[in-house]
């Protein structure tokens, strides 16, 4: 389980990173615009745990069964909104906070830690 958890963490963690290599990158208006976006070391940074992730997640399921495991990817619908708050003082509802809490939910019961 610390496997899958650290899984959802290096996704969320890039969704960061390519949020910051947005908010540094010039706005891409045609092809010749995205120069500008692979000098962002947010982007090479992101792709590298995207990468180092994806790689963990073959490991992790050649012992978790795919069912088990995927509710964990959904982790990401939590910790990328609450770093949006945390970090860029972005705006989350009250209705988005109550489904986050049901993502939560859902992941304990599917998981099997509920039991």
């Amino acid at each position: 389980m610390i496997g899958l958890v650290l899984f959802a963490l290096l996704l969320a963690t890039g969704q960061v990173l390519f949020k910051l290599a947005a908010r540094q990158a010039p706005v891409v208006r045609q092809l010749s615009d995205l120069w500008g976006l692979f000098q962002s070391h947010w982007l090479w940074l992101a792709l590298a745990l995207y990468g180092l992730a994806t790689v963990l997640w073959v490991l992790l399921l050649q012992r978790v069964p795919l069912s088990r495991a995927y509710p964990f990817a959904a982790l990401g619908f939590v910790l990328v909104p609450a770093a949006g708050v945390f970090i860029f003082a972005e705006k989350v509802t009250p209705l988005y906070i109550v489904g986050t809490a049901m993502i939560i939910v859902g992941i304990f019961i599917t998981s099997g830690v509920a039991k």
